[in-house]
């Protein structure tokens, strides 16, 4: 797994079966569940290449979301960095044997994340710009945009990519890992709370925006063009958990 990049796209939600209906019909994914696993846990794959998983909502939450899991080759030490630094860790590190370590936590502003160190080399195909059904970009709504670009980069060695001014919006400060620009960061709207947004790729636009609400999600931003020529749209799927698709039109 290449460190510091996210490698790994899981939804949690309520309902499992409605959930890999919706984006398989949207994204085309495909799903078998984990053997082995004492609570059900389904992967998606695009095309044959695992992109994420989904799992059940847990008991006292309301609220499906999506989580990102960025690579560590060494999750002890990154989590005493990221809790001395001002992150709070909820839940590990703990083994999934086949799998690796994970540990589930939260940045000094409260966006969730979680770390994996893989049990294995083989590297990850969640993340790859260039392929539909992929995860494409993450992009970070923080109360505090500078603050929390000096934290990631203190974790992961993040660097700055563009920047663009979005007016009212503030500052939008794209970021890269190591060379390729891999998401961007931007001051939360009144009322949001932190977090991320994961993007992933279609190809077409114009067909996602179909299909979302043709299999029962809602699309809250519509299609917008971004430099470089692309798409972007923000949407809901069923049970209320945010994503974003990023594609040609």
């Amino acid at each position: 797994m290449t460190a510091n990049q996210f490698v790994w796209y899981e939804l949690v939600t309520s309902d499992i079966d409605a959930a890999l209906r919706f984006y398989g019909e949207v994204l085309g994914w495909e799903s078998q569940d984990f053997p082995g696993s004492p609570q059900r846990y389904a992967i998606v794959n695009a095309k044959g290449a695992g992109v994420g998983g989904v799992m059940q909502l847990p008991e006292g939450m309301s609220q499906p979301f999506w989580l990102g899991y960025i690579a560590t080759p060494d999750i002890d030490d990154a989590v005493a960095r990221f809790k001395t630094s001002g992150g709070s860790l909820h839940k590990g590190p703990w083994e999934i044997p086949g799998v690796g370590r994970l540990a589930l936590l939260s940045d000094p502003q409260g966006a969730a994340l979680a770390f994996i160190q893989g049990a294995s080399e083989q590297p990850s195909q969640a993340f790859d710009q260039g392929k539909p059904g992929h995860g494409h970009w993450h992009e970070l709504h923080t109360t505090d945009p500078v603050a929390a670009f000096a934290f990631y980069a203190e974790q992961f060695g993040w660097s700055k990519g563009d920047a663009m001014d979005m007016g009212p919006m503030g500052t939008y400060q794209i970021f890269k890992s190591g060379s390729p620009q891999i998401g961007g960061m931007l001051k939360a709207q009144d009322g949001q709370r932190p977090g991320w947004l994961y993007y992933f790729g279609t190809e077409s636009i114009r067909a996602g925006v179909e299909r979302i609400g043709g299999a029962g999600g809602a699309v809250l931003r519509e299609p917008a063009e971004i430099p470089g020529g692309a798409f972007i749209i923000h949407a809901k799927d069923p049970q209320g958990a945010m994503f974003a698709l990023v594609g040609p039109a």
